[in-house]
């Protein structure tokens, strides 16, 4: 999330939080595409990664992307962390360790999402390339430690950092350490929401064994296909990971709700500064935890929007929703994801087609395989298929799906011609991340090195 959000309109009751997600709904044909993608920046002349301050970082970047393209500033202090487009269409953000985020503008066709993606990543060049920067989109740093990698100045960051150890194994290394694309969707009612929540969450993790890219740490195998998969085994479970009470007939708005006033707080703002709240609930804030310690103690609709975004289950849950699932991956990948979401869950076919293909697969199975995914990739199996026949079957009901959208191109072509990074993984029987890994073991000579100069952006 680029900017925290300091709507100070009051909270009376909880409905009005419900009532802020269903806000989302609305018609079909203002269904739009919303893509984020995250890279590691680094020097390359050695391969190392890139500080925020100085003549050759991130702030510089930023400075530089500012003067290319006209967008506000976004500044925590005297810090500048990001950039966002004047009229709300796009922002440019920082991850914990640099990790360098477009969030696209809403847009309504994958084309269209393609050619935006295209521009970031050419003035992005433009700016870095100057500075002896590359881009890397891989889901893992593949070689720097935890303490050689940098740390942005963003308050939120800060109080995370001192909440993650308390709470899982591996949040530091989700913070710092990992990169992802994702893509958010529009839903029409409760009753739509509900479904392609129900559905995106059994098949989130074919995505991430689709686009599993996270073979190495340190500048060694890891013994995973997707270590930012595994990752998140382990982060924060009271606020990540697979939501059982979605896949029940009664979900709603009100249930994601209730779900989310139960799970601790990060921070909230007042005056500008950022208070740590990492003690209390947000059902605990709005009965008053903060009364006396605070002087503007009372939960704002900003309080609310910032804390639905500290919450990282795989699918999330905004007025819009948010594909959780891969790692980041090349240019082709940030193409392919969304064609993949987008072309199940905005055609009613393709929905009905892919529900009737998960229908038998319980919780339990989407747990188990949402655990075996991170090691196994498309090996995994579920139903007693393994993930890659099961994947055949999906990408082309995507397909159908993206066809039936008939979004044609310049030169003729629908939406459905972004898929074809998947049909090669289909074709080879293997992931990015396996590619990585014969090429560690061959060509290579066991080192990481040459990934950064052979799939930099």
């Amino acid at each position: 999330m680029a900017r925290d959000t300091s709507d100070a309109t009051p909270i009376t009751d909880t409905a009005e939080l419900a009532a802020y997600l269903e806000a989302g709904c609305k018609p079909e044909a203002d269904f739009r595409i919303g893509t984020e993608h995250e890279k590691f920046p680094f020097f390359k002349a050695d391969n190392s990664p890139v500080p925020y301050e100085g003549e050759r970082s991130i702030s510089a970047i930023l400075e530089g992307m500012k003067a290319k393209l006209g967008w506000d500033a976004i500044m925590d202090g005297d810090n500048i962390i990001g950039l966002a487009e004047p009229s709300g269409m796009g922002a440019i953000s920082l991850e914990p360790g640099g990790q360098f985020e477009l969030s696209g503008a809403p847009l309504a066709t994958l084309h269209e999402t393609c050619r935006e993606s295209n521009r970031h990543l050419a003035v992005l060049r433009s700016v870095a390339e100057p500075m002896g920067i590359g881009f890397l989109g891989v889901g893992g740093s593949p070689k720097w430690t935890l303490a050689e990698t940098p740390r942005m100045p963003k308050s939120r960051y800060g109080i995370m950092s001192n909440y993650m150890p308390k709470v899982g194994t591996q949040g530091l290394d989700m913070m710092y350490r990992t990169c992802t694309i994702q893509v958010n969707i529009d839903f029409s009612s409760e009753a739509d929401m509900r479904r392609k929540m129900a559905l995106s969450q059994k098949l989130q993790p074919l995505a991430t064994a689709l686009f599993a890219s996270s073979p190495f740490t340190e500048g060694k195998p890891n013994g995973l296909l997707s270590w930012r998969g595994d990752i998140w085994r382990d982060t924060d479970n009271n606020r990540a990971g697979l939501l059982d009470c979605a896949f029940e007939p009664g979900f709603g708005f009100e249930q994601y709700v209730e779900w989310a006033l139960d799970v601790p707080m990060y921070f909230i703002i007042r005056d500008g500064r950022y208070r740590d709240c990492t003690n209390i609930t947000f059902r605990q804030f709005m009965a008053g935890a903060l009364k006396g310690e605070v002087e503007e103690w009372q939960p704002t609709m900003g309080d609310w929007t910032n804390h639905l975004s500290t919450l990282f289950p795989d699918v999330r849950l905004k007025r819009f929703l948010e594909m959780r699932g891969a790692d980041g991956g090349t240019w082709r990948r940030i193409c392919a994801l969304p064609s993949f979401w987008v072309g199940l869950l905005y055609d009613a076919g393709a929905m009905d087609a892919a529900e009737e293909l998960t229908a038998d697969w319980s919780i339990a199975d989407i747990h188990r395989l949402r655990d075996e995914v991170p090691r196994l990739a498309l090996k995994a199996e579920i139903g007693g298929r393994s993930l890659l026949d099961v994947g055949r079957e999906v990408i082309e009901i995507a397909r159908t799906g993206l066809k039936t959208r008939n979004n044609l191109n310049a030169s003729g072509q629908s939406e459905a011609v972004f898929l074809m990074t998947l049909d090669e993984i289909m074709a080879k029987k293997a992931t990015f991340a396996e590619d990585l890994l014969a090429l560690y073991h061959g060509r290579w000579n066991g080192s990481v090195d040459p990934l950064f100069a052979e799939f930099q952006y």
